[in-house]
């Protein structure tokens, strides 16, 4: 008997052993659907914004109610027990967060939902304020990250002030003259003097002769114009050199020109291009090829209007500035991008190539940087990737978050621009936007020590170990600022100029400058760093933190000088601390005013109190490239509407904010705040005007695209374009009448006939070669204006040329839809969406309702 109980309780032991190590059916993450929405844009009427995320289970197994997280990114802040109590939302660092169910949150079953509502400090203004690259983590597997199924973010129609609305821009629209194409000038950006000789034009077809110059200085740029020329009409040209009578083209050196200055000439009987410089030839020949009317075509005859041009560029430095270190693009949409730089005589790309989610270019002396940096995935310390940003997700698969250049594609980057008379600046950024850095090198430390070597594990290292400084970023990092106290950390900046320069002499292009960043070092960095207080006893000069700042860039500029490079960086660099009246300010930099450097300047946020600041450092004895904010960032919004992408806390900016921009007279053409909400003329009273010695010192402008929001080559397209000829606009051409002109009423005249003018070559000529030219470019189209009149829709477009078509039963109208060409009679839902000469589509409008809602 006793041995009967015996075996009874081993049994059942047996079988509970079993039920409780036995597997339970798993959730599969792709099966968890998450929708992200705004429930309460003025929630308890405090200008904050209560949003949901809803977890859908399309599977077949239950999501428990506890022992997960979901991690995601997002660049808003969140209140302090910021959800509706199912569970909790945590800081991680940077713009990494994780959501923890609480005892509260239920069990979600399969083909049901459950809805985690959390506050936002401030209203929702567009799409971009969703989180992003939401996935799972198992408590008990805390290591690995799981990607989810299908995220959403859902349709929503704010009422906030400032909304841009169909109704508004129709509005806006209905100002702009329709010009007829034959009146449009067909070369842009605007040359000095330019006349079209009307009703003379050059036959273009095989019985051209070509011709080359002389001495033969520009035979390679005539030899990409001739194979340009021979792919448009399919065939090759007359080569006869002793043929009589024949049209020709030729290219000849002109002494007396500027640098990129060039003369064109097109007569019936034949082109031909002067300048002193292989880059003007370029331009000259870039005018020409404007020329031809748009076509996808080969044609075995074109007709090129008659015109004589004198051309030269307004300021030397015309540049675009592409962050590919937050999300990266690759090597193709580089180059795509530098084609069309070239195409509208933009001379200069500023690659970001580094930053705290990124480093994008190979240093071989240095793998680390790649092999760490460049990859993005779920990490809980950092010492094989970096954490997921801007939702990059859980793994390496997605390549906006991972991915870098290798030497060759570097090397290939290089020789193309310089082909195209673009030089390539780099930017390597310090001391702070440097985590990506850092956590290498701090990897490179523990491979080198493990292996012994401990003088080569401290040779670049980028951090005081024994550092207890406690700061946080503007991006909420919390571990991204170099210890600029530790010798290390000049080791590293020698040993990556090196391999820099080593590049640059491979592929023999031009090296004048290197970017070293510079911006946004938060408070509090290195105050309890003990490499900087041992520092400190041996400097007398550096009495603080702030004056390490002095101590840095002099050194990184003495690395640079020995090799005859330029220091860049961000206007922080120029500036010195001091107070003025018992507050804190910043002043002109005395210390480098002679020492060549040149400040890109971005921070003029209206309303922010450094609108002057570029013009105080241009006055002050500073080479300064106006990077404006409030004109010239490509990743700004357009304006404020919830479907158009784009951050927007400098401001809204649209393709006339880079068309109405004067480099020298800012102030005068701004309009509204970075809300979007009208000035007060009073925030320029007692601010810097530019001098006759200031305006000297602005060298060029510069169109910046940060790429946080830039996850793909097609939003990149749609960011930068058509917006890079705006900028080319001002950036080459003379300033037009309006802009001196001090008549206001006179001015507003002349400005919309000129913008007219460009909105109508906009239109009708470049878009339409932009749609096939290299493959094509995913250039944003603008929304239809729409207004209500009489019972009937009517609608127009910012850009002469594009179609409008629409439909009258609610669906979205495609390239087949009905053609607007007379008021839509407004029943049922009508929408408009305009169309390029491809059949791509824009964002839709809706036909305003009889009763809008009034906005609050």
């Amino acid at each position: 008997m006793r041995r009967f109980i015996l075996l009874f309780i081993v049994a059942v032991t047996s079988v509970n052993s079993f039920a409780l190590t036995r597997e339970e059916p798993k959730l599969d993450p792709q099966n968890l659907h998450i929708s992200w929405e705004v429930v309460d844009n003025n929630y308890q009427n405090k200008g904050q914004a209560l949003t949901a995320l809803v977890i859908t289970n399309k599977g077949k197994t239950a999501l428990p109610a506890s022992g997960w997280k979901v991690y995601f990114n997002s660049s808003r802040n969140f209140l302090p027990n910021a959800t509706t109590g199912n569970a909790t939302i945590t800081p991680i660092n940077g713009d990494l967060y994780s959501i923890t169910p609480t005892a509260k949150f239920p069990e979600i079953k399969p083909g049901e939902s459950g809805r985690i509502e959390y506050v936002c400090e401030s209203p929702v203004v567009n799409f971009t304020d969703a989180i992003e690259g939401p996935y799972l983590v198992w408590d008990n597997e805390p290591a690995k990250g799981y990607a989810l199924g299908e995220f959403t973010v859902k349709p929503y129609n704010p009422t906030y002030q400032g909304l841009i609305t169909p109704e508004i821009l129709y509005n806006q629209n209905k100002t702009i003259l329709d010009i007829p194409v034959a009146g449009l000038q067909k070369i842009i950006p605007t040359p000095v003097n330019y006349q079209e000789n009307l009703g003379g034009f050059f036959n273009l077809d095989k019985g051209v002769m070509p011709g080359v110059s002389v001495d033969h200085k520009f035979d390679k740029e005539y030899g990409q114009l001739l194979a340009y020329l021979e792919n448009l009409i399919g065939d090759k040209f007359h080569n006869s050199s002793k043929s009589k009578g024949l049209k020709s083209i030729t290219i000849g050196y002109k002494t007396g020109l500027s640098v990129e200055g060039y003369e064109l000439s097109v007569q019936p009987s034949g082109v031909q291009i002067v300048a002193s410089t292989s880059a003007g030839i370029f331009y000259g020949i870039q005018s020409f090829k404007m020329l031809i009317p748009v076509t996808n075509k080969v044609q075995s005859s074109i007709l090129i209007p008659c015109v004589e041009v004198k051309d030269a560029p307004r300021f030397p430095y015309r540049a675009v500035m592409l962050d590919v270190a937050r999300n990266f693009q690759s090597k193709q949409q580089v180059l795509k991008l530098i084609n069309l730089m070239a195409v509208y005589k933009l001379n200069t790309l500023h690659m970001h190539l580094t930053d705290d989610e990124g480093w994008r270019i190979e240093i071989p002396s240095l793998p680390e940087l790649t092999t760490l940096g460049s990859k993005r995935g779920h990490s809980l310390d950092s010492k094989t990737n970096l954490p997921a940003s801007h939702g990059s997700g859980p793994d390496f698969s997605n390549t906006a978050g991972t991915g870098f250049y290798t030497k060759a594609d570097y090397i290939e980057i290089l020789k193309y621009a310089n082909e195209r008379h673009v030089t390539v600046i780099p930017e390597i950024e310090t001391p702070g936007h440097a985590r990506a850095s850092i956590k290498a090198m701090d990897a490179r430390y523990e491979r080198l020590l493990a292996a012994g070597d401990k003088a080569g594990a401290e040779h670049n290292l980028l951090r005081d170990l024994n550092d207890k400084s406690d700061y946080r970023s503007v991006q909420y990092w919390n571990d991204n600022v170099i210890d600029v106290s530790l010798p290390s950390t000049y080791n590293y900046i020698e040993t990556v100029v090196g391999d820099l320069v080593n590049m640059y002499k491979e592929a023999n292009a031009p090296l004048p400058a290197i970017h070293f960043g510079g911006d946004e070092v938060p408070a509090h960095v290195w105050e309890k760093s003990p490499a900087y207080l041992t520092l400190k006893a041996t400097h007398p000069e550096i009495q603080g933190t702030g004056d390490l700042w002095y101590y840095f860039y002099g050194r990184v500029n003495d690395i640079l000088k020995k090799r005859n490079i330029k220091l860049s960086g961000w206007e922080e660099m120029a500036l010195r601390k001091t107070n003025v009246d018992g507050h804190a300010t910043y002043v002109p930099n005395p210390q480098f005013v002679n020492e060549g450097m040149q400040v890109d300047v971005w921070n003029n946020v209206l309303g922010d109190g450094q609108e002057d600041l570029a013009y105080k450092l241009a006055n002050g004895g500073y080479k300064v490239v106006l990077t404006c904010v409030t004109n010239l960032y490509f990743d700004m919004a357009n304006y404020k509407s919830f479907d158009e992408p784009g951050y927007y806390w400098g401001a809204y900016l649209g393709i006339d904010k880079f068309f109405s921009f004067i480099p020298y007279d800012y102030f005068k053409n701004a309009d509204v705040d970075k809300n979007g909400i009208a000035i007060n003329r009073n925030l320029f009273v007692g601010k810097q005007r530019l001098t006759e010695y200031g305006k000297e010192n602005i060298i060029g402008l510069q169109g910046a695209l940060w790429g946080e929001t830039v996850k793909t080559a097609e939003r990149m397209d749609y960011m930068i374009f058509p917006k890079l000829i705006g900028l080319a606009e001002r950036a080459w051409a003379k300033d037009p009448s309006w802009t001196t002109e001090r008549d206001t009423a006179k001015s507003r005249i002349l400005y919309n006939e000129d913008w007219s003018k460009f909105l109508n070559i906009l239109g009708k000529r470049e878009l339409p070669r932009l749609a096939y030219y290299n493959g094509g470019y995913s250039f944003r189209i603008p929304k239809p204006g729409v207004v209500l009149e009489d019972g009937k829709y009517l609608s127009n477009i910012q850009y002469p040329g594009l179609v409008i078509r629409y439909t009258t039963d609610g669906t979205e109208p495609t390239a087949k839809s009905k053609l607007y060409n007379s008021p839509v009679d407004a029943k049922g839902l009508v929408k408009f969406r305009a169309f390029d000469s491809k059949g791509r589509g824009g964002n839709m409008a809706e036909g305003p309702a009889t009763n809008p809602k009034p906005a609050i």
